[in-house]
């Protein structure tokens, strides 16, 4: 099984056009996963930062927008990188993903440098609500905290390879909400998320549709149709083991193209 890191290895060809293999034990049936594609948009980024722009001195990236206009597949995949505003905080890039000449994925990025920047700072008092429940997280690892437990397999596991990628722990007492889920995550093969892998991390979560729908209807489908990161801190170099998730959804309305398209 391939880590993150070689999941995401980048080439660079020219100054403006890079390449990545996109791996089949990565996607949800032969599609790889969404989460995935962003994270090899966003090493990308990087490595364009740290070579192209490298005088730019913005390492980090803070805010990631990204649609999926087709299908992409397992396979080699080229992405060009249009510098658009460069600047003294922060610059803008927009990226485009091409397998066999079909333009598939199309991304803004902006990149700055969290480490550098100097604001207004003050604490608002905010915390979630409801709390999630307490972590010890040496304990965590060997599936021992007293208020999380693992998951061991996910639903249609040996169709969505790309959720065997992570472990997901769970409330022992179930989640606060029906309308709510709440996660930590590691990578299965114990290396750690960085920065890039953030999208993959917020694309990895149960589908709380699934606690509400007529189960007599099949099973769904939920495509990543677009993907949004806005990132307030940088993790460390080395990158962090587990990383805490909540998803929340505040109204699931059908759309035009019926409950196959919609997504939580």
């Amino acid at each position: 099984m391939s880590s993150w890191a070689e999941a995401t290895a980048v080439e660079k060809l020219d100054s403006r056009t890079y390449s990545c293999n996109l791996l089949d034990n990565w996607c949800i049936g032969t599609v790889p996963n969404g989460g995935y594609v962003a994270g090899c948009i966003l090493q990308v980024v990087s490595t364009h930062f740290s070579t192209a722009l490298v005088k730019q001195n913005q390492p980090h990236t803070i805010a990631l927008h990204v649609e999926f206009l087709r299908r992409t597949q397992a396979g080699p995949a080229i992405f060009k990188v249009e510098d658009v505003k460069l600047g003294r905080q922060a610059s803008i890039v927009h990226v485009h993903m091409s397998q066999d000449g079909r333009e598939e994925v199309l991304a803004y990025v902006t990149n700055s440098n969290i480490d550098t920047e100097k604001g207004v700072s003050f604490d608002t008092g905010y915390s979630l609500c409801p709390p999630p429940p307490p972590v010890d997280l040496t304990k965590l690892e060997n599936d021992e905290d007293k208020n999380w437990i693992a998951q061991a397999k996910m639903p249609f596991a040996k169709f969505r390879k790309a959720s065997t990628r992570v472990k997901f722990h769970f409330p022992r007492s179930g989640q606060a909400m029906t309308s709510l889920a709440d996660e930590w995550l590691c990578f299965a093969d114990g290396s750690n998320f960085t920065n890039t892998s953030l999208g993959f991390v917020v694309d990895m979560f149960p589908q709380i549709i699934e606690s509400y729908r007529d189960q007599s209807q099949g099973p769904f489908w939920y495509p990543t149709m677009l993907l949004n990161l806005d990132i307030k801190k940088a993790l460390p170099p080395d990158g962090v083991k587990w990383l805490a998730v909540r998803v929340q959804m505040k109204k699931n309305q059908e759309r035009a193209n019926g409950p196959r398209g919609t997504r939580s």
